[in-house]
């Protein structure tokens, strides 16, 4: 096993990006008959056919998932993965036409790289094209390109973040995977011993000597200066948690959705402060219905592979568009 969303079987996983405008898309493509959820909780989202996956409505089964940068330009490369899975003559028969249902969520990268390119149908239909069930890339690939971290004080004291995987074996062939693009205001911490990975940035001067405090910012200590006040700056609008969660169990959409809920837990582990209203923190929950297992104990596990794809996304994540990533300052923090 490979220690990512892709040990589930039939889940696939593509990723394109431009790697000097620094965006990109990911693609999470599904057996038919996979069941889909979903659980919005930022209060900035940007997303795509999320509606059909909440109960009450008729839509049961999801074809594939598009993550993507360039705000909510890059919606429209939905169109790609939908003309893709068309011409695999995937989709639901309406008995004119197939129609994929492909819901999508989008980040805020504009604010590094290049704001005038942003994905489209044809990279997400290349997407489609390098998605396989090989280990899923991580880092600064697909919607994790121009992920940035820790953005209280502005882009200049943020840092590189990208696009990470995990995940877990439950036990009696039952197994939950998480891919999750890390975009957040907040700053990401080890969940074991609460240590701070990658984050807003002090302006400290000089050379920071190894076990000296002072090179994170603290993003929760900041918040406290400003109680009373508005946090109203153009970065805080520059953020965003999207990903999906995926497992072989048997799930009625209903649970699909309580999965997804319970998904979020993970980016509380992680994540201080996660949902905030200026993250559009987006779930999605992906069941191929192959295993009998219990809700509870999959949403329990889903959290769990959630926390370890974001710590995944900053661990793997590469300096670009001038911000350092954590495996810069793993010798100074």
């Amino acid at each position: 096993m490979n220690n990512t969303i892709t040990d589930i079987p039939g889940i696939l996983v593509g990723n394109a990006q431009d790697e000097i405008a620094l965006t990109g898309c990911t693609v999470i493509l599904c057996d038919d008959g996979t069941i889909g959820g979903v659980d919005q909780r930022g209060g900035s989202p940007g997303t795509r056919e999320t509606d059909a996956l909440r109960p009450m409505h008729m839509v049961e089964n999801v074809h594939g998932v598009l993550l993507a940068g360039g705000s909510a330009f890059g919606l429209n490369a939905a169109a790609g993965v939908m003309q893709y899975l068309e011409e695999q003559g995937r989709g639901v028969n309406t008995g004119v036409a197939r129609v994929p249902i492909v819901p999508a969520a989008i980040l805020f990268d504009l604010a590094i790289g290049s704001a005038a390119i942003r994905p489209d149908a044809q990279m997400a239909y290349q997407a489609c094209q390098n998605a396989s069930n090989e280990p899923a890339q991580q880092g600064n690939v697909g919607a994790g390109t121009g992920a940035t971290i820790g953005k209280i004080l502005g882009m200049g004291q943020a840092m590189k973040s990208g696009l990470g995987s995990a995940s877990v074996d439950i036990g009696n062939g039952v197994w939950v995977g998480a891919i999750i693009a890390v975009n957040a205001l907040g700053d990401v911490k080890d969940p074991s011993s609460g240590k701070i990975l990658a984050g807003a940035r002090t302006l400290q001067k000089g050379p920071i000597k190894l076990g000296q405090p002072g090179y994170f910012a603290d993003t929760m200590q900041i918040m406290r200066t400003f109680a009373g006040r508005t946090i109203v700056n153009f970065a805080s609008k520059a953020n965003t948690v999207i990903g999906a969660v995926a497992t072989n169990a048997r799930l009625t959409k209903d649970e699909a959705n309580k999965v997804a809920q319970m998904a979020h837990n993970g980016l509380a582990r992680t994540i201080f402060p996660a949902h905030t209203m200026f993250d559009g923190d987006t779930i999605f929950a992906l069941a191929t219905c192959k295993k009998n297992a219990d809700v509870n104990i999959v949403g329990a596990f889903a959290a769990e592979a959630v926390a370890m794809a974001i710590v995944q996304a900053v661990n793997c994540a590469v300096s670009a568009g001038g911000l350092p990533a954590a495996n810069d300052i793993k010798d100074i923090v």
